[in-house]
């Protein structure tokens, strides 16, 4: 009789299980809210609320240790969505002081009878019970949860065991959220550098030269890169209008926000139309999944467009539409997007003589060429060749590891020669020369070796090569790919488009032909 008398004893009473019930339903409800939200201060608010709500655990207040001062902040109290952040707590100091600093629960059966409390806060009632218990990370304690129970004090126990179970939880929480935070501010610091490196990189420093036409040209990218005006830069291949258009969008109001280039010579109108609007799925043969064009990527920065000139009529209407409207369909799409594009385009074609032939049209002219930035040919600058030598040397010796110098013997023979391939050709050549130089002296014995001879320069740039009829039958096939080679100034790209070829399918015509790419 006794013995059943005892097993009847350890079954709790109606209170007990109905405080039971209510907490197990709350750590249900407190388990979803840390887990569905992103701001962490309002998931606070809203565990606060549930126990309010569904625990009859009232007042709740939830402060956290500042790490910085070793201080406890006030960080989500109930019923005040903004807690008054001013009000902090030293290890030891009052009621939450104390559990801070002893990581161990407290109850108080009637608030008034506690001496350590403060009630700084102003919002508790002195009449009623309190309990605190830490919130620990680890060994560590991170901050207090602390509530005042409305029922009896009899589970006085039953309600602390349960608020610890909560701080538990909310533990994890904030361990996980400072961790996001610390990564989150990793990823910015290693953003901030990042952008400084690249604003280093394509700054106005890197834009080498002295002479009238090179200074002409600094200052208009110096007065666009202000504005979102669209930027049209003209000039021979390798006279640096990518360098320009870099230099234009990382000094500009855009500079935090996307540069997205295409070089649209290298793609045919099919390919060019998905890769500039995008396309959605099933909108062709291995379109398996929605794909957002360069348009797209760029929104809120800046696009590059490279050789413009080399689109066809077909597609020159459908980009004219994107560049009046900002809007646009991706392939397969009946939806509008919309875009703010700032667009700086290039080409090294006479678009002039290309709008009189009927190759390019007008309107699309009139809309790229809004400021034009002419890049002259490295032959009519020929003072700037040392700078600019010393300035490539460098670059070539930092990504060498080496120290590199070029003395005035290979300069002035550098200065002797035309440059058909303009910047781009004179650093391919101190590349060569560079790395022929035991020493890491560039001199012009090692400029010979580099099989520049300055006394058989070119007299014409590359790009004025005579236009030649490709479908002659008096050509064989190794002349008709070399021709178109030479016409398109040696890009492969723009020669397989001659001869409507693929990229691929010149490339391996130039391999079996054995042709010796020029390197300009």
């Amino acid at each position: 009789m006794n013995d059943r008398a005892d097993k009847l004893a350890t079954f709790p009473d109606d209170l007990s299980l109905e405080v039971m019930q209510s907490e197990l339903e709350s750590l249900y409800r407190v388990s979803q809210v840390l887990s569905r939200s992103l701001d962490f201060r309002q998931t606070l608010s809203e565990v606060l609320k549930t126990l309010s709500d569904h625990a009859q655990l009232h007042r709740g207040l939830i402060c956290l240790l500042d790490e910085e001062h070793g201080d406890l902040l006030v960080t989500a109290l109930h019923e005040n969505p903004e807690p008054p952040t001013q009000v902090r707590y030293k290890p030891g100091e009052g009621v939450l002081g104390s559990i801070m600093e002893s990581g161990k629960p407290l109850m108080v059966e009637r608030l008034r009878d506690e001496q350590r409390f403060l009630d700084r806060l102003g919002v508790y009632n002195l009449e009623l019970p309190f309990v605190g218990v830490p919130i620990m990370i680890g060994d560590n304690t991170a901050g207090v949860l602390a509530a005042q129970p409305s029922g009896s004090s009899d589970v006085l126990e039953q309600h602390e065991r349960f608020l610890q179970m909560v701080a538990n939880l909310i533990g994890q929480s904030v361990r996980l959220a400072r961790k996001v935070e610390d990564e989150q501010l990793e990823l910015k610091s290693e953003r901030d550098s990042l952008r400084r490196k690249v604003r280093g990189e394509h700054g106005f420093s890197n834009l080498v030269g002295h002479t009238r036409s090179m200074r002409v040209v600094f200052e208009q990218v110096r007065q666009v890169a202000k504005w979102n005006t669209t930027v049209l830069v003209r000039g021979e291949s390798g006279t640096g209008k990518e360098l320009i258009a870099n230099a234009i969008h990382y000094n500009s109001p855009r500079a935090n926000g996307p540069f997205i280039k295409l070089n649209c010579a290298a793609l045919p109108d099919t390919l060019l139309e998905s890769e500039l609007f995008g396309h959605e799925k099933g909108a062709f043969t291995g379109a398996v999944s929605q794909r957002k064009g360069r348009f797209e990527q760029a929104d809120g920065g800046t696009i590059f467009l490279d050789e413009i000139g080399e689109i066809t009529p077909a597609f020159q209407v459908k980009l004219l539409r994107v560049l009046q409207e900002g809007e646009f369909e991706r392939v397969g799409g009946s939806k509008t997007q919309s875009v703010d594009v700032r667009v700086v385009a290039a080409t090294n074609k006479d678009l002039e003589f290309e709008v009189r032939e009927g190759n390019f049209r007008e309107d699309l002219y009139y809309r790229l060429n809004v400021m034009p930035i002419h890049t002259p040919p490295l032959r009519d600058r020929r003072e700037d060749i040392p700078d600019l030598a010393r300035h490539l040397v460098a670059k070539i010796a930092k990504s060498q590891g080496r120290e590199l110098e070029v003395d005035d013997s290979a300069l002035a023979y550098l200065m002797r020669y035309d440059w058909p391939g303009n910047v781009r050709e004179l650093e391919n050549c101190l590349e060569r020369a560079s790395v022929m130089s035991k020493d890491g002296t560039i001199d012009k014995k090692v400029i010979n070796l580099t099989g520049l001879d300055a006394g058989q320069s070119p007299s014409a740039p590359v790009s004025a090569a005579p236009k030649v009829d490709f479908d002659d039958p008096e050509l064989d096939e190794r002349e008709r790919v070399i021709a178109a080679l030479e016409q398109a100034g040696w890009v492969q790209a723009k020669a397989a488009r001659l001869l409507g070829m693929t990229p691929r399918q010149i490339a391996y015509r130039i391999q079996t032909l054995n042709i010796t790419v020029r390197q300009i």
